[in-house]
């Protein structure tokens, strides 16, 4: 039979849909000493793109056969100045077709196509110990590391958590949230020009304030605010996609068979979560976007806002397993307050940038970690 190189072209879904869903399977997301994930995205490959300003995916075909594929998206964000970046996720290669260029030709296809868009600065994100893809992105595409955010995983428990009773947790309008966002985040690194887009997804669940009992009356009058609040935007990732664990380590199979131990006995005093009951099954999550606090005594309110999206996600369907955010892992203001499972977190997620421009990343490289960072949850 002839030999017949790799072709890269736009995804079409028509006919690639299920190529790609098989070479996702095929896939296992994370890194071997944790949690191995499977993502499900319910009939739409695109669906981690779709919400973003402008976006694309690339497939890599040998033989008539999907061996690769790729995402990227395009938004207008706050880094240091008003810029454009393209984010690049979704990097897969079949087994048996790694080590032979293909990444780096699906990534390289990508760059282009950013730079015909005029962005400013690529940028993709990875676990610290991923060493393949630190290999590929920083010793071979130039990429620098630029920050390393914690992704803080909280899981879902049987029984709702107490809220304290001298904090009140008050939803607001999408116009009260855009406008606390661009006064107290504006500045923020990678924060999204289209906010005002993002709250008013659908999958944008709404946006929650906290505050003393007694205060709510005057929060946000006159554009005066209470000296101690805080604020969370919630979106339902579960909506777009679904995970399952594939592989596991000992010590979560063995809490596994715990927690369904106690489930069965009723021993309800333990308060077991049920999320490594249920996780080998697909399972949703809420995202926390846009976590913000005013005052010294606004850790309590974040914890308070924390509490809240954990009992909203006990009611919100029966495939949610998971709260989930991203702070900057120097982040010490706002970090301590977000109750999470080491075991099932990541405390250093890695941001690697690259100028698609003439130009250094140098100056960006040394914005000091502990600078709050937004994360968009249309790229989770």
């Amino acid at each position: 039979m002839a030999f017949e190189e790799v072709k890269v072209r736009r995804y079409d879904g028509n006919m690639d849909r299920a190529g790609v869903e098989l070479l996702e399977r095929r896939c296992e997301v994370g890194p071997s000493q944790h949690v191995f994930l499977f993502t499900d995205t319910m009939g739409d490959p695109i669906s981690r793109i779709r919400n973003t300003p402008l976006y694309i995916m690339l497939v890599a075909e040998l033989n008539h056969e999907l061996i690769g594929a790729i995402q990227g998206s395009i938004k207008m964000v706050t880094l240091k100045d008003l810029v454009k970046v393209g984010y690049i996720l979704g990097l897969r290669v079949a087994p048996p077709h790694r080590r032979k260029g293909i990444g780096s030709t699906l990534v390289g296809r990508l760059e282009e196509w950013f730079i015909g868009n005029q962005v400013d600065y690529a940028y993709m994100a990875t676990e610290k110990d991923n060493n393949p893809s630190v290999n590929l992105f920083v010793h071979k595409l130039d990429y620098v590391k630029f920050r390393t955010p914690a992704i803080l995983v909280h899981p879902v428990k049987s029984r709702p958590l107490k809220m304290p009773s001298k904090i009140e947790v008050i939803k607001i309008s999408e116009e009260n949230a855009e406008y606390l966002y661009r006064r107290f985040m504006g500045s923020t690194d990678f924060f999204p020009a289209d906010i005002d887009k993002v709250l008013r997804n659908k999958l944008s669940l709404g946006t929650w304030v906290a505050c003393n009992r007694g205060d709510r009356g005057r929060f946000g009058q006159n554009g005066n605010l209470p000296t101690n609040w805080a604020m969370v935007s919630v979106w339902n990732s579960g909506g777009l996609f679904k995970l399952r664990i594939g592989k596991a380590p000992v010590s979560c199979l063995l809490y596994s068979k715990v927690s369904k131990a106690v489930d069965k006995f009723a021993f309800a005093c333990f308060n077991m979560p049920v999320l490594l009951r249920d996780l080998f099954e697909p399972f949703g999550f809420y995202f926390l976007y846009g976590v913000h606090q005013e005052g010294p005594g606004s850790g309590r309110m974040v914890r308070a806002l924390c509490k809240y999206v954990h009992n909203m996600a006990r009611v919100g369907g029966s495939d949610c397993k998971m709260v989930v955010t991203e702070v900057g892992s120097y982040d010490e203001r706002v970090r301590p307050h977000i109750p999470h499972w080491r075991v099932l977190s990541c405390q250093e997620d890695l941001w690697c940038i690259k100028p698609m421009k003439s130009g250094s990343v140098n100056e960006l490289t040394r914005i000091p970690q502990t600078k709050p960072l937004f994360v968009d949850p249309r790229e989770v």
